[in-house]
């Protein structure tokens, strides 16, 4: 039996994803980029679920560090998003273009957004492409609630 690739990639793409900015920290460098692959995994604890590119710069900075933080965007941070999901040379200087504060755990936390939620890691599968991270949430913040940006708002596609 043989995959059909196309019916395969539509398909994979309809499911809804979020847009998030994902912050690391170590050793004076910060980081981050913006994660779509995320979900939450339980209440008690309270857990999310990430994958994160397995040969990306924050995928290791997170595996070393144990810990990372979700900036919840609002639906109209598409061009915020857009300057995290493109590579660059350098670690940092995404953040140039967000203001943000050091959280409770020294993640980097965006100003001008919804929130964020702060994560130690709890457990991880590396797979494929994709490690998927599962982290506890250990500190929130609620700037300012509203509706929160999502992919197909977008027009992007990332998936399948």
């Amino acid at each position: 039996m043989t995959l059909d690739l196309e019916a395969k990639k539509t398909l994979l793409r309809k499911i809804p994803h979020g847009l998030f900015i994902c912050g690391v920290s170590e050793a004076e460098e910060v980081n981050g980029f913006t994660a779509s692959w995320v979900t939450q995994g339980s209440f008690e604890p309270p857990l999310v679920v990430m994958a994160v590119k397995s040969d990306g710069s924050s995928h290791g900075m997170i595996q070393r560090t144990g810990k990372f933080s979700l900036n919840i965007l609002r639906a109209d941070q598409k061009d915020l998003a857009a300057v995290f999901f493109k590579p660059q040379k350098a670690l940092g200087g995404r953040f140039e273009m967000a203001p943000f504060r050091e959280g409770k755990l020294g993640l980097p936390i965006l100003e001008d957004c919804i929130g964020a939620i702060e994560c130690l890691v709890i457990g991880e599968v590396c797979h494929g492409d994709h490690t998927v991270f599962v982290g506890e949430v250990k500190e929130a913040y609620l700037h300012k609630d509203g509706d929160s940006l999502n992919l197909a708002a977008t027009g992007w596609s990332y998936g399948g």
